[in-house]
């Protein structure tokens, strides 16, 4: 439950607003297809509800459903409540400069992220998103999206850089990044461009809330070996269980299922199990910058 919704973020309510929504359905033993008959709705707008994935919702729609699911007077204005930040206020990436160049899957990663009080976050090939300098994320895009202008790509770099922002809020995001040491090794944008970059993540790593791992090639085998992957994290684990997000070249989606967040977050541990401590990991950034 949101305690101050005047200080709460759109992408909050939405997420809070669908994880209660969704409870409620369940305490009174409806299925969605049950709901969706009732109301004349299309299944998926339910779905994107209970996700959090629109943009805005209608007070009315919430109105609608906690009549259905027989909620008290107090739990349905709180609801509307959270239906109305939505409608009064925009993310910062919902603004007509950035609305072009940010994919729907995208989206949807992007209110994750802002709410989320954690991220567990393994990556083969890039530097983590959040610890990356403009002239890496920069080059990443000139490579990735060839054809697109100059104004596309300035505000695809702006994107990345005002992500990074949760990192500095006032309750910062509590990041845990472990990376392949291959994205030490690969020379994205020549040597300066890396060395920088490098720098960048070591200083980041001075910060309470950023804590970095380093995967080197004489581990072998390890259970990152299919790809990267995310794990966000919620103040309330019980409301707003955890998440994994992945992405490739064709796609951005998220998962909730039970199984997937129990595989991956053991993954994870035990990525962190293999990989050396902070300060070594460290001592592995600066010695690549010293081999640049």
């Amino acid at each position: 439950m949101i305690t101050d919704i005047e200080s709460a973020t759109p992408a909050l309510c939405r997420l809070q607003l669908g994880s209660e929504l969704r409870q409620l359905r369940q305490d009174v033993g409806l299925n969605s297809r049950q709901v969706v008959r009732k109301l004349l709705w299309s299944p998926s707008k339910l779905t994107r509800l209970e996700t959090g994935e629109n943009a805005t919702v209608e007070p009315a729609d919430v109105m609608a459903l906690c009549q259905i699911y027989q909620a008290d007077e107090e739990t349905c204005e709180l609801l509307k409540g959270y239906a109305a930040v939505t409608k009064t206020r925009r993310d910062w990436w919902q603004s007509p400069e950035y609305r072009p160049v940010i994919s729907p899957g995208f989206k949807a990663f992007l209110g994750l992220e802002a709410t989320a009080s954690a991220l567990h976050d393994y990556e083969s090939e890039f530097v983590p998103g959040l610890l990356q300098t403009e002239d890496y994320v920069r080059v990443i895009y000139q490579r990735a999206h060839q054809g697109l202008s100059d104004d596309e790509i300035d505000r695809m770099v702006a994107v990345r850089m005002n992500r990074q922002a949760v990192l500095h809020r006032e309750s910062p995001l509590k990041l845990t990044a472990i990376i392949n040491e291959a994205v030490l090794r690969r020379q994205v944008g020549g040597p300066a461009v890396m060395r920088a970059q490098l720098a960048h993540i070591a200083e980041a790593t001075s910060a309470p809330n950023v804590r970095v791992q380093v995967v080197p090639f004489k581990v072998g085998h390890h259970p990152g070996m299919n790809g990267s992957f995310m794990i966000l994290q919620f103040r309330d684990p019980v409301a707003l269980k955890p998440i994994i997000y992945f992405e490739n070249m064709a796609d951005k989606w998220v998962s909730r299922r039970d199984g997937d967040t129990e595989r991956f977050g053991e993954a994870f541990t035990d990525l962190q199990a293999l990989a050396p401590g902070p300060q070594e990991s460290l001592s592995m950034i600066k010695m690549a910058i010293r081999e640049l």
